[in-house]
């Protein structure tokens, strides 16, 4: 019998690999969004070191390298976490993240000012939301926008409705007056974001009630309208899964039911045409340019003259088919590329968790929690009844308990549902309005 050689054995071919071969290996298939992490690191590295060497651009590039390299990380997380992926985790996490290390002091002036020349100066929120806006109503089905505008005002009104009276009856259980909860934890929480609803709020407390200035009226009216907005993203996230575990009541991002559902043309199944998209980007910018100048003569807010805008060109066909598609292909680029950046940028500039912290109690988020479920029930069973979808007629019923554009976004990406932003914005724009007009005439009567 002839004695055979054992091979050697070829090195890195067969055999278990030592343990950091193994670990460089995990490290290059572990992922942070669509980037390997050793590449994610290394693109962080750079925008950290920048940032502690004060090289950072204080502009655009700068402020889009801050909050998309945060943005991809935490969404990341808030989508890997056990139970927050199934309650909104991206967006919590996103959103309240920076901000609570804005609250630590923990960016040096050059990240905060990129980002604040981003947000404030380049006003990234609100291209952000034309293009989701203009984009997601021209790739509408015209009868399923045109039933969605018509309807959304009854959930709407029934839901706030309710929202007043559960928040005045949990508030005043809880040991508030009725006069506190309504003016200083419901009112903010209904009036349409910070700069459209607290801000007018604060001055015409001021003027009314004399005694402090308006900025006082600031620290006292923003916590309710965060928590607020916590709470709604929150829901939003448990709509989510509940459409999700029951499909028939769910429209996935289409409000009204309608028979010939399936008959729409898919505008996701046209071929990506990115000249047309450029296009989208013109119509977008132009639609709220339109907005701002007839604002001032009609009475209206910019976002909504913006959205009856568009209504009105998808309505009468004045874009051939093809500028549509460009629209929405934009659309579909951004919300899924720029959503977590942006809501970055949000929680850091527009989340002051201090003023939060200094004036929270347990009766206070109760209060707070009361308002947000009362219109979400609300929404639910009023939009079932007049055959809405009651998964996303709840949803957009509830963004009028946002932050403005910042809660719109928060709320319909926890529940995975962009293509529901004009709807939304009626609800915040048209539902702030109308609550700051209401309690201005109120505290005059009532003080």
């Amino acid at each position: 019998m002839q004695n055979t050689i054992p091979s050697p054995v070829s090195k890195g071919k067969e055999g278990p690999l030592p343990e950091k071969a193994a670990f460089i290996q995990k490290c290059k298939h572990f992922k942070v969004g669509v980037f390997p992490l050793p590449v994610y690191l290394a693109l962080a590295v750079v925008i950290l070191l920048a940032s502690v060497a004060g090289k950072l651009p204080n502009d655009m590039i700068g402020g889009f390298a801050v909050i998309m390299v945060l943005g991809i990380l935490l969404s990341d997380i808030g989508m890997k976490l056990p139970l927050l992926k199934n309650i909104g985790g991206p967006a919590i996490m996103a959103l309240m993240i920076p901000s609570l290390l804005i609250y630590l002091n923990l960016f040096n002036s050059t990240v905060t000012d990129a980002v604040t020349t981003l947000m404030k100066e380049a006003n990234f929120l609100y291209l952000y939301i034309s293009i989701l806006v203009s984009g997601s109503m021209l790739g509408m089905h015209r009868k399923t926008l045109v039933a969605g505008i018509t309807r959304i005002f009854i959930p709407l009104i029934v839901g706030t409705i309710a929202a007043v009276l559960g928040g005045l009856l949990v508030g005043t259980l809880t040991g508030y007056s009725m006069y506190h909860t309504f003016f200083f934890i419901i009112v903010p929480i209904l009036g349409g974001g910070i700069g459209e609803g607290i801000l007018p709020l604060s001055i015409a407390y001021s003027s009314i009630l004399g005694g402090h200035e308006a900025g006082y009226y600031v620290s006292q009216m923003i916590p309710s309208a965060i928590i607020g907005n916590v709470f709604a993203i929150i829901v939003a996230g448990f709509l989510k899964r509940l459409g999700e575990k029951k499909p028939h009541l769910s429209g996935n991002g289409t409000l009204v039911k309608s028979g010939d559902d399936l008959q729409h043309d898919n505008p996701d199944s046209k071929p990506k045409d990115f000249m047309m998209m450029g296009a989208g980007l013109l119509i977008a910018c132009s639609f709220f340019i339109v907005g701002a100048l007839l604002a001032d003569y009609v009475g209206i807010p910019g976002p909504i003259v913006m959205i009856l805008m568009a209504v009105l060109i998808k309505c009468v066909k004045a874009l051939p088919e093809r500028f549509e598609n460009g629209a929405y292909q934009l659309y579909k680029f951004v919300a899924g590329n720029l959503t977590w950046p942006l809501m970055v940028g949000l929680g850091m500039l527009y989340v002051p968790l201090k003023d939060v912290a200094a004036i929270i109690s347990l009766p206070y988020v109760l209060t707070c929690l009361a308002i947000v479920f009362s219109m979400v029930v609300s929404g639910y069973f009023v939009g079932r009844k007049i055959n809405m979808y009651p998964v996303d007629a709840a949803i957009v019923t509830v963004c009028h308990s946002g932050l403005g554009g910042t809660g719109d976004v928060a709320i319909l990406s926890a529940s995975n549902r962009m293509q529901l932003m004009p709807f939304a914005q009626i609800s915040t724009r048209i539902g702030g309005v109308s609550t700051v007009i209401v309690a201005t005439i109120l505290l005059r009567f009532w003080s």
